[in-house]
């Protein structure tokens, strides 16, 4: 294990070592991410007992603007390790660090294992995600709103590099900070334009790209991420931070889950602008070595990408085989109607492929129309089991989301939608 971060300027880390925990248990071990990394089981590491061979842990410096107000941030509650064949491995909820301000730096179990399942299920969907390696519990309690039970959850990813660690860089550093931060970023995930002349608008141009497919997909799918910060874009394109994350039931653009974002800012319908809001504070720290007009064309170059991706999704979803120019609009009237019959936005588009009798369009619907996401109710119901010591369910749902495009009929209960409530479905930040 190395850790290529620590070749930045010290202003971007601070080196610590996780806060050992009393009695560690593990509760679900990612074998098949453990052999494609090659890593071997160690409780005593998932734990931040003990430190890997070659690994050195830091917590990472960040801002970012939460909500549209700008803050200085930081891993609060998270180490990372070191990188594995070029991905980060990350504890969360590892103990305090420099930059936990209040925060006790610790987890609860319920929102690992709700990140461990969610971020597995982005990835067998096929939506660019961070992943999750193990979840242990700590044999030692959380106090939040009561006491409950506490984890660390170990964090995969192609790197924790977020707008936020520019913003960091641009606010609190110098120029040459923000150079240093966009080579180290242009050599881990950019490395074929490393040479060219105009590396860092070609850098921002990759990174719109990245969001406006990373974006897409999520529409696609019903996915709501709720949090949409800069400090919770990676560079990367993939997801990043599965707090107060739900996936849609009943189609309604505006729908919000996040029990903090009571305006709205990050709705269903809104996650594409808050995309481009965000790519446009990830340029304005690149402006040292961009001209101002060149920076806002790539941005604009956001919203014709985003489109063209969302737009052959939907064609995909529908079982357009040939484009023709009312396509679009014909989408537009056909999530119009849903919305308006209240239709569950996954059922609709499983009912159809089900349907189909096209054998080619139902291929095509198949592929891109999932049979099972991570229900809202599901979750709940495996979380408030885990609570008790029973993970029967939730390895039976994680079992279940594996191969979301599969269409078996063991996947049929959880196609299920849950009983009505009067009480709108609420998720959390920070727990």
């Amino acid at each position: 294990m190395q850790n290529s971060y620590t070749t930045l300027p010290e202003k971007f880390y601070t080196k610590q070592r996780p806060s050992p925990v009393r009695s560690p248990k593990l509760v679900i071990f990612n074998q098949s991410l453990a052999d494609f990394l090659d890593v071997p089981f160690d409780l005593e590491v998932f734990a931040g007992n003990a430190i890997p061979q070659g690994a050195e842990p830091i917590a990472q410096a960040y801002a970012g603007h939460q909500f549209g107000h700008f803050t200085m941030l930081g891993d609060g509650r998270a180490l990372l390790l070191g990188e594995q064949k070029g991905f980060d491995i990350q504890l969360k909820g590892s103990g305090r660090t420099k930059y936990s301000r209040d925060g006790d730096g610790r987890a609860a179990l319920g929102p690992m294992l709700r990140e461990y399942i969610i971020s597995e299920a982005m990835h067998a969907l096929g939506v660019p995600t961070t992943r999750s390696l193990a979840v242990v519990t700590t044999g030692e309690t959380v106090r939040r709103e009561r006491t409950l039970p506490g984890a660390v959850l170990t964090r995969v990813a192609s790197s924790h590099i977020r707008v936020g660690t520019f913003e960091f860089a641009a606010q609190f550093g110098t120029t040459e900070d923000v150079r240093a931060l966009a080579d180290y970023t242009i050599a881990r995930h950019f490395s074929g334009i490393a040479d060219r002349e105009n590396k860092y608008l070609l850098l921002l141009q990759e990174v719109v790209k990245r969001q406006a497919l990373l974006i897409a997909k999520w529409q696609l799918v019903g996915f709501i991420h709720g949090v949409m910060n800069t400090d919770n874009t990676a560079i990367s394109g993939e997801t990043i931070d599965y707090g107060p994350c739900a996936f849609m039931d009943i189609y309604d653009p505006a729908t919000v889950f996040s029990s903090i974002d009571t305006h709205g800012r990050y709705a269903y319908e809104n996650q594409p602008k808050a995309a481009a809001w965000n790519l446009a504070r990830f340029a304005e720290t690149l402006l040292p070595f961009i001209d101002v007009e060149v920076a806002q064309k790539a941005i604009a170059e956001f919203w014709v990408l985003y489109h063209e991706y969302w737009l052959a999704g939907m064609r995909a979803k529908l079982g357009m085989l040939e484009e023709q120019p009312g396509d679009e609009a014909r989408i537009h009237e056909f999530l119009a109607s849903m919305q308006q019959s209240q239709a569950d936005y996954t059922n609709t588009f499983r009912a159809l492929t089900l349907s189909e009798n096209r054998p080619q369009a139902k291929a095509l619907m198949q592929r891109h129309n999932p049979a099972i996401i991570p229900r809202n109710h599901l979750v709940e119901e495996a979380l408030h089991a885990a609570e008790h010591d029973d993970y029967r369910v939730m390895s039976e749902l994680l079992n279940a989301l594996r191969n979301p495009y599969a269409y078996t009929v063991q996947q049929e209960k959880y196609a299920q939608l849950p009983v009505p409530t009067a009480c709108r479905y609420r998720t959390f930040c920070g727990t």
